[in-house]
């Protein structure tokens, strides 16, 4: 259990202290101590709380923007598109999140109601 913790951790500090840097390279030099001290801190704490399919999203959408970003505007705008596709890819990750609890949560609740017995 541990393991995985520290696991979670380490990429929450990968991937949110990504994140911070590319936002402190768009807002500017003098800003990006506190913006990578921010990702860093976010990091760690949605890593120790286990949200492990929010930082993947976020890794796959920072991948996917920085690539697409690449093929259409050229190298030099690659972070533009990263730090883009990192956000849109944490907003989708939430949402898909969300989803997927709704519906095991109606899979639970269906499953219990078929083992309840009926006094009718």
């Amino acid at each position: 259990m541990a393991r995985n913790k520290a696991f979670d951790i380490a990429l929450g500090i990968t991937v949110m202290g990504t994140v911070g840097t590319l936002i402190g390279l768009t807002m500017g030099g003098g800003l990006m101590p506190v913006a990578v001290s921010v990702g860093l801190g976010l990091g760690i704490v949605i890593g120790f709380l286990g949200g492990r399919r929010f930082l993947v999203s976020i890794l796959v959408g920072t991948v996917l923007g920085g690539v697409l970003a690449w093929l259409m505007a050229g190298v030099d705008r690659i972070w533009v598109g990263a730090g883009a596709g990192a956000a849109m890819g944490g907003f989708l990750g939430v949402q898909i999140s969300m989803l997927l609890d709704v519906r095991a949560a109606k899979k639970a609740a269906s499953e219990q109601a078929e083992t309840l017995p009926s006094y009718r």
